[in-house]
């Protein structure tokens, strides 16, 4: 294999990987990009971001792909598995001149094959209503900037709704609009509606219903990702100042908190069921909070820089019930042992709340999630029952390929399902921070983990690198010139005075050991089910759709990953040479 680097493994640029279900399969007719194809030049410019949704038009091909690179902004038909891209034909086409789009989101709810309402955030704080189907420019909300100036870090429609949406800035607030009403012609006045830890809701003072509806002020510094419960009820919240915070949206009441074990959260998406939600961000790791226990119950380590996108895989879920089968070894050994059920979102909601109604039959749940960060890597996660109910009989699942290796004997707290390390009176023998480590340096040093013989099964049990509070003070003058930069070169691009406010309340190293952001040794850790570098700039993409999974890099490529079996005609006709210039 041929890649930039002088072909060392760890710098290949990967088109395929396989998991326990089989083999996923880059295919590079499906690449979708600005007509020329030529990579994007991304110094300074906002992630590349992707939004889809299907008009159910009667060809059978309803996917409609939106994209911004740079300050243009792409709609096309998304002919995803089945057959090439077409980039030289867009349905719509939009350059910006002043600002540039930063995020967007369709309306599932009202996409007919003639309409489709399609919001488009901006740098200087603008929202645009569009129809790119027929080309319209519907409104423009906040067009004076008078309430608020800020980039806009994310714009979502509410869950079945027609006309209410909600956007987030980089100022720490989100507004509610409905796009029946308008926006006033002077900068509104607010009454406030309720004040807790960490947030205020406002309402707009006005003899006339007016946009915004409200206004939530939630956190310190930039709120840079919402998401919705699937049922709508909640809000989950992730902000610069290293928290999450979840809502219940109607009763405007904060639910829980959460604190990122260094640095900002970035990303946050919830479980197909509601019951959990995954948080990635400047501390290299993905955490994962129980939403009825409002604690954090894991974190996982793959990457080594920031994650950018987490997201549920919907339609790989795995639920049975009955004891799950025992199996072990390699990815490619297993793949043809085991029945991994793909479910629509909907069944494995309804299935994954039988856990509630069968207690006494129990359930074996696996939820698959990826991320993606500025390392260029796709980690792909299990999240399955022996860490979700810990309190229950272990049942035995197979091992994941180590990231990390460990050289020190097996501790009573260290356990043998699912490549984790669980809380235990023993902690592994530290290690460097893990997250400035390169994978070949951490497995040269560690090597291959220890083996436990249980019955029939033997598992692979990873070591992972973890520092006690002492050990993490010790080192913490070494990373706070590198740290302190990035944070401060963040802090200085933004416009917005509200990110110079003082710094929150919640001191770090208090925070540190509580409920609030448990030590590493105190929850167990995940290891990826795969991780693997699959582009040249960071990526900003990843979504989870039912033949493939979709990723897109900084250099405005949108990549097409067949799912197992999905590939048809097209992975048999994929280019030894990518229309990136990347040999694999």
């Amino acid at each position: 294999m041929a890649a930039e680097g002088g072909g060392k493994e760890m710098n290949e640029i990967k088109t395929q990987f396989t998991t326990r279900e089989g083999v996923y399969k880059l295919l590079t007719h499906s690449e979708y990009s600005r007509p020329n194809r030529v990579p994007f030049n991304s110094q300074g410019s906002n992630p590349v971001k992707v939004s889809f949704v299907n008009v159910n038009d009667q060809s059978g091909n309803g996917d409609r792909i939106c994209f911004n690179v740079g300050r243009e902004l792409y709609f096309y038909i998304y002919k995803g598995v089945r057959k090439a891209a077409d980039l030289s034909k867009p349905i719509d086409k939009r350059i910006y001149k002043g600002t540039q789009p930063t995020c967007h989101d369709f309306n599932h709810l009202t996409a007919t094959a003639e309409s489709v309402s399609l919001l488009v955030g901006f740098t200087a704080g603008q929202v645009q209503l569009i129809d790119p189907i027929k080309k319209e420019t519907s409104k423009l909300f906040n067009e004076e900037r008078l309430i608020d100036k800020s980039r806009v870090t994310c714009v979502r429609w509410l869950p079945a709704s027609e006309n209410l949406f909600l956007v987030a800035h980089s100022s720490g607030s989100m507004y509610l609009y409905n796009v029946e009403h308008a926006c006033g012609t002077a900068a509104p006045h607010y009454q406030q509606l309720k004040q807790g830890d960490g947030y205020a809701v406002h309402t707009c003072k006005s003899k006339s219903t007016r946009n915004p509806l409200l206004r939530w002020t939630v956190g310190e510094g930039a709120l840079n990702e919402f998401a919705f419960s699937p049922d709508g009820k909640f809000l989950a919240c992730v902000s610069q100042d290293g928290f999450l915070r979840v809502f219940s949206f109607d009763a405007v009441e904060l639910h829980g908190t959460m604190k990122s074990y260094f640095g900002g959260l970035l990303c946050v998406c919830w479980s197909p069921d509601g019951k959990y939600i995954v948080a990635g961000g400047e501390d290299d790791l993905v955490t994962v909070w129980s939403f009825a226990d409002c604690r954090v119950i894991a974190r996982g380590h793959g990457h080594k820089s920031w994650v950018s996108v987490v997201s549920f895989d919907h339609y790989t879920t795995s639920i049975e019930e009955s004891e799950p089968m025992e199996f072990s070894g390699s990815d490619e050994d297993i793949q043809d042992q085991i029945h991994f059920g793909r479910d629509r979102a909907n069944s494995t909601q309804s299935r994954l709340s039988k856990r509630n109604s069968t207690d006494s039959r129990p359930v074996s749940v696996t939820y698959r999630f990826g991320s993606v960060g500025q390392d260029t890597q796709l980690c792909l996660w299990d999240l399955t029952e022996d860490i979700l109910f810990p309190h229950l009989p272990l049942s035995r699942t197979r091992t994941h390929t180590n990231v990390m290796g460990g050289s020190s004997p097996t501790n009573p707290g260290t356990n043998g399902n699912n490549g984790v390390t669980l809380p235990g009176n023993s902690l592994p023998a530290p290690l460097p921070r893990s997250n400035s480590l390169p994978h070949s340096a951490a497995n040269a040093a560690g090597g291959k983990g220890s083996m436990l013989a249980d019955g029939a099964v033997a598992s692979g049990v990873g070591k992972f690198a973890t520092l006690s509070l002492h050990e993490r003070k010790e080192r913490h003058h070494d990373k706070e010139h590198k740290r302190n930069h990035s944070m401060g070169h963040i802090s200085s691009k933004s416009s917005d005075k509200l990110n110079l406010l003082p710094k929150t309340k919640a001191d770090p190293a208090k925070t540190l050991g509580t409920t609030l952001c448990p030590c590493m040794e105190d929850v167990p850790l995940l290891e990826p089910l795969i991780c693997k570098k699959i582009a040249h700039e960071r990526l900003t993409v990843l979504i989870f759709l039912e033949d493939c999974l979709v990723t897109a890099c900084q250099e405005g490529f949108i990549c097409t990953w067949a799912r197992p079996g999905k590939g048809g005609l097209l992975s048999s006709q994929n280019q030894a040479s990518s229309p990136s210039g990347t040999v694999v």
